[in-house]
């Protein structure tokens, strides 16, 4: 009958119910396209979109693609995010060893010199043949296991795996992050350049036009108010490359670190020569409802929910006994060579029990307090999911707008530059006053130098565009990711 006992217990052990609510991944309303699609379709740039899982190639910048590969391999942060997926990958693998039994072995030899006078002294002192001088030899194996009744050990284990599964999609948050960190740094980089090099260019017709108005002064056509006319113009545009240059060498060491190096390492690879760049075209298939399963804080997001539902189970089971089995087989004596022999064979079972009758409603506060925690989960994964959309709409308007004002203002540097170069020969000829001709030069260097920003925000914006919709990781497919989870 004890046999029979055990056996069922046993069964009950394996087959034993699972607490608290089975999880069902909650569905997100989505629009079918974006809301700024049309302005995104109506680009008509020549560039085709690239792969999400490698975007920075489709800048057909071979430089940008080293340094992105530098980073990916020698990002410290990232490192670190790598070993955070190591440590949750233990704790899953921990919470799943819970769930079997556990076994050991054990041995000791004591020798020990009985005191005459404690208790057990006085009274094994008293009998013929006693030994102060003994050796006392233990070895056995023990066994034991938890009885899962409730199923909180296997809720557990959900648990742990959830949020395993949660760092590893925020580690490639961390990686898409980095990508596109480093591509912005990059074209910052090669926006301070191409305006160093329009300031310097103004420099040089400024100072031209300085050489003229003196040499016209030095034979009594100019004036001493137009030559210092001329000087302050040409040390404005001066004035112009401090700032342009902290800008240069800040994101070249921005780059640097993001590349796990010291500042100045690669410096004077990647601040060399302005290169040229095209930005291309973004992929947008599928709608917002591609981002549940591209965009890995969302889906980090979603894993979390999980966790938490999980958790619920776990504290619902604290309502139920827990069982443990346990058995030791083991041999124990006190005299040598006598350990391994029937009459020192020492064999033990046990069955225990432990049950919270009353603890004055903390199980209930437990219970509460992780249905609470789901419910917060729930909320910070459907705003995961309107941020993330947030995020891509507000990266497509701006690249739109962001091609239409360069578009325009190619045409403004264009005219200015005509009506620069029509000013000064008018000004040569006595047509004009030099008053037009530095006017003129203000607005063209303010036009060149806001179309150089506007170029470089464009590629800037695309990088946004491509982080927004989480590339820059190999995701599954629609049909491997319906099946998930």
């Amino acid at each position: 009958m004890r046999t029979d006992f055990l056996l069922v217990l046993l069964a009950v052990g394996l087959a034993g119910c699972t607490v608290g609510p089975d999880y069902i991944r909650p569905d997100v309303a989505t629009q079918p396209t974006w809301h700024e699609a049309d302005a995104l379709a109506a680009r008509g740039i020549a560039a085709p979109a690239p792969s999400l899982d490698a975007w920075w190639k489709g800048f057909d910048d071979p430089e940008l693609v080293t340094i992105v590969d530098r980073v990916m391999a020698q990002n410290l942060d990232l490192a670190a995010s790598t070993a955070r997926v190591e440590q949750a990958r233990a704790v899953a693998a921990h919470a799943q060893a819970d769930r079997m039994p556990s076994g050991s072995l054990d041995g000791s030899v004591v020798r020990q010199h009985q005191s005459t006078s404690s208790p057990l002294g006085k009274i094994a002192s008293a009998f013929p043949g006693y030994e102060r001088a003994q050796t006392i030899q233990d070895v056995g194996a023990g066994a034991s296991w938890e009885l899962d009744i409730a199923g909180g050990l296997r809720r557990g284990a959900e648990a742990a795996d959830a949020e395993y599964q949660a760092a590893e999609a925020t580690h490639v948050g961390v990686r898409i992050s980095l990508a596109a960190e480093a591509a912005d740094a990059y074209f910052r980089v090669r926006g301070a350049q191409e305006r160093i090099a329009i300031a310097q260019a103004q420099i040089e017709n400024e100072a031209g036009l300085v050489d003229l108005v003196r040499l016209r002064a030095e034979h009594g056509v100019g004036t001493a108010r137009e030559t210092a006319q001329s000087e302050a113009v040409l040390l404005q545009a001066r004035a112009t490359i401090p700032p342009l240059k902290i800008e240069l060498e800040t994101q070249l060491n921005r780059l640097d670190v993001l590349m796990g190096a010291a500042p100045g390492t690669y410096a004077a690879e990647t601040g060399g020569a302005n290169k040229a760049y095209v930005v291309p075209g973004v992929d947008t298939a599928g709608g917002p409802a591609a981002l549940l399963r591209r965009r890995p804080d969302v889906i980090a997001a979603e894993r979390e929910l999980a966790a938490s539902n999980a958790r619920i189970g776990v504290a619902v089971s604290e309502y139920y006994p827990s069982m443990s089995l346990s058995a030791l087989l083991g041999f124990s004596t006190l005299g040598s060579g006598h350990l391994l022999t029937g009459a020192a064979f020492q064999p033990q079972g046990a069955l225990g029990l432990h049950w919270r009758l009353f603890d004055f409603g903390r199980v209930d506060a437990e219970v509460r307090q992780a249905r609470g925690a789901n419910a917060e989960a729930l909320a910070r994964y459907r705003a995961s999911m309107l941020r993330a959309t947030e995020d891509v709409e507000n990266a497509i308007v701006s690249l739109s707008q962001l091609e239409a004002q360069h578009a325009l203002l190619a045409d403004e540097v264009d005219a200015h530059s005509r009506a620069r170069d029509a000013a000064q020969d008018a000004y040569k000829g006595g047509a004009i006053s030099l008053i037009e001709v530095l006017d003129e030069d203000r607005q063209l260097l303010a036009s060149r130098d806001l179309l150089a920003q506007v170029h470089a925000n464009d590629a800037r914006s695309a990088v946004a565009a491509f982080r927004a919709l989480g590339g820059g990781w190999d995701a599954p497919r629609d049909d491997v990711a319906s099946t998930e989870h």
